[in-house]
């Protein structure tokens, strides 16, 4: 059984999506994912759009097909990446995300960006989705996934909504191999912080996809291309450090415990951050 339910998500996002938007490094563009430096970056923004631009490739290279492509955020978040796609390529987008504060964000900035008639951000659960949605050509999920209940949930979700043939990205946090008392207690103390409930490693990723009906095409490790060890890092490590003593992976500060947590453990290689895409069988 899931550690966190969908309320408990629910309510992480709404306590923490103002300070995300307000304080986050991405915040300005409405990215609360990860800044990743791959070849040809040389900015934050481009950074902060680097998997946004993956996706990109992977619409640009979809066979033809009579309509308008479909694309699904299976956990959208404030609308922002879909919003990028949209403004980019002539696609319909449906965001799903369990926190109506997000819903919030994602409606005014959709509304904001001018594309409204492209784009439309629902409050709801990638695991249990609207029995309406279109399927989708491609559907992805960036950050999002380690908080579904299930990884087979997540996958036999996605089978329904995604179209034989269709794609299916996702970009996030999965285990590598590690032991000892050390690495336990910091993967356990990332997982609390930031509400984790599937945060696996990439072997069982492909098998319980491959169970559900997808063909894996790719995995890159993006590990080496993220900034490990920033100022503000090490600021928040510091905090932690002198008020470890507190509850805080019960609080409001829980983001920051799951943070200090998540730098360590990709810095001792306990964590890795990976991009992996899939085909869903016809």
């Amino acid at each position: 059984m899931a550690e966190f339910d969908a309320a408990d998500i629910r309510r992480y996002y709404d306590r923490n999506t103002e300070q995300f938007v307000a304080f986050g490094q991405g915040g300005d563009l409405g990215a609360i994912h990860r800044a990743v430096w791959g070849r040809g970056v040389d900015t934050l923004e481009s950074a902060f759009r680097y998997v946004e631009d993956r996706v990109l490739e992977h619409l640009r290279a979809l066979p033809d097909h009579p309509g308008q492509t479909h694309v699904i955020d299976l956990g959208c978040g404030v609308g922002a990446s879909l919003c990028y796609l949209a403004d980019r390529l002539p696609i319909r987008g449906t965001g799903l995300t369990l926190s109506p504060v997000q819903v919030r964000h994602a409606e005014r900035h959709i509304r904001e960006t001018g594309l409204s008639e492209q784009v439309v951000c629902l409050e709801g659960d990638y695991c249990a989705p609207p029995d309406d949605l279109p399927p989708a050509d491609l559907a992805y999920a960036i950050e999002s996934f380690v908080h579904g209940p299930d990884p087979r949930r997540f996958f036999a979700s996605c089978a329904r909504l995604i179209r034989p043939d269709g794609l299916l990205v996702i970009c996030d946090d999965f285990r590598r191999a590690a032991t000892g008392a050390a690495a336990a207690r910091m993967v356990e103390r990332f997982q609390r912080g930031w509400h984790l409930n599937t945060l696996i490693h990439p072997d069982e990723l492909l098998q319980v996809a491959d169970a559900e009906g997808f063909q894996h095409i790719s995995t890159r490790d993006l590990t080496p291309l993220l900034e490990v060890g920033r100022p503000r890092d090490r600021l928040a490590a510091l905090f932690i450090s002198c008020f470890g003593w507190l509850p805080l992976d019960r609080t409001r500060f829980g983001h920051l415990v799951g943070g200090s947590a998540l730098q360590t453990c990709l810095a001792r290689g306990w964590i890795g951050y990976d991009l992996a895409l899939f085909r869903r069988r016809a």
